[in-house]
């Protein structure tokens, strides 16, 4: 049907808007309210799983199922989704009698889903139903329920699956915090399952991970003259050059800032050497510190640059702010 976008009724679409916030908040709470013992019981279940949660679904509540199946793996608990139809035709096999069954269906009759109880039941594995069909075929095969039952749907026509999907969603969500909470699930965890996300990059990225090192690394002896002081720090673009001795160990480090102040002074720079410019007892991480530390460093001192201590105390990397940004640290 072709709708003229013109004639848009503007106050009907958002009263439309509100009421459906009002409608889906509504079905969540009510579940609130209702959420008991089942729910322990399925959290317990899931808990024992020695294998993995295999979430399935139906049409939107297949697309809900999917994003369940997602958190759920991301957050401690293996799982993965199976469509029901493919579930016929093959993909059955992908379900060991080790795992759990968490099905999902509004009304508890979808037929893809209900014609794989049989065999569910015969491998032995647990089923735990999401459904608002409590007496549906889904159901009474279940060992658990998940009443997730909702007054009416936030379509005008009662029809399209809205605050069903919503509730469904809620459900899932409050198994994998339930479950998270119970396996002592931590940051670190949650980094490891995301490392391409900003938590991970920040839980998992060590200072050696991003750092300069080798020959990048900017250093020069303190009987260095000014010149070559100079030359050393063009030559690796790092904006600054360690002073180190001759076991490696840090003496101190000469910035750009530090140029420019030497400048502002009017010192005559010619005839100094490294060790008479260098600022003594630099800012210095670990390689095996994470990355954000030596932001934090940074950050809380107004530098730039650090520089990068082995176990042995002896320099062995450089990292600056424009390292952690490529490294998307910060």
């Amino acid at each position: 049907m072709k709708v003229d976008a013109a004639n848009l009724d503007a106050p009907q679409a958002l009263s439309l808007a509100r009421k459906t916030f009002e409608i889906e908040a509504a079905a969540v709470l009510a579940l609130a309210e209702r959420v008991g013992d089942e729910f322990v019981q399925a959290v317990g279940l899931m808990l024992a799983c020695p294998s993995r949660v295999v979430v399935m679904g139906m049409g939107k509540s297949g697309h809900i199922g999917r994003k369940i199946a997602a958190t759920l793996a991301s957050t401690g608990t293996p799982a993965l989704f199976v469509h029901p139809a493919e579930a016929s035709h093959g993909d059955l096999g992908m379900i060991q009698p080790s795992d759990l069954v968490l099905a999902i269906s509004n009304s508890g009759e979808s037929e893809e889903l209900v014609a794989l109880l049989p065999v569910l039941s015969r491998l032995g594995v647990p089923l735990i139903a999401i459904t608002g069909g409590l007496q549906s075929t889904l159901g009474r095969q279940a060992d658990v329920i998940l009443d997730s039952s909702v007054a009416r749907e936030a379509c005008p026509l009662n029809l399209a699956p809205t605050s069903s999907t919503t509730v469904q969603l809620a459900l899932g969500d409050a198994l994998a915090v339930a479950l998270l909470d119970a396996r002592g699930f931590r940051e670190e965890d949650f980094a490891r399952s995301h490392p391409g996300g900003a938590l991970g990059r920040k839980l998992l990225t060590h200072v050696r991970d991003v750092m300069r090192s080798g020959e990048d690394v900017p250093q020069v002896r303190p009987d260095t003259s000014f010149t070559e002081l100079m030359r050393e720090m063009s030559a690796k673009g790092f904006g600054a050059s360690a002073v180190v001795d001759d076991k490696q160990g840090v003496l101190g480090i000469f910035t750009d800032g530090d140029l420019r102040r030497l400048v502002e002074k009017g010192v005559d720079l010619r005839s100094r050497t490294a060790g008479e410019v260098m600022h003594a007892d630099p800012r210095t991480v670990r390689a095996d510190s994470l990355a954000v530390e030596a932001a934090a460093l940074m950050e809380l001192h107004r530098i730039t640059s650090v520089l990068v201590l082995d176990d042995a105390g002896v320099l062995c990397g450089a990292l600056n702010s424009n390292d952690l940004m490529r490294a998307k640290v910060i």
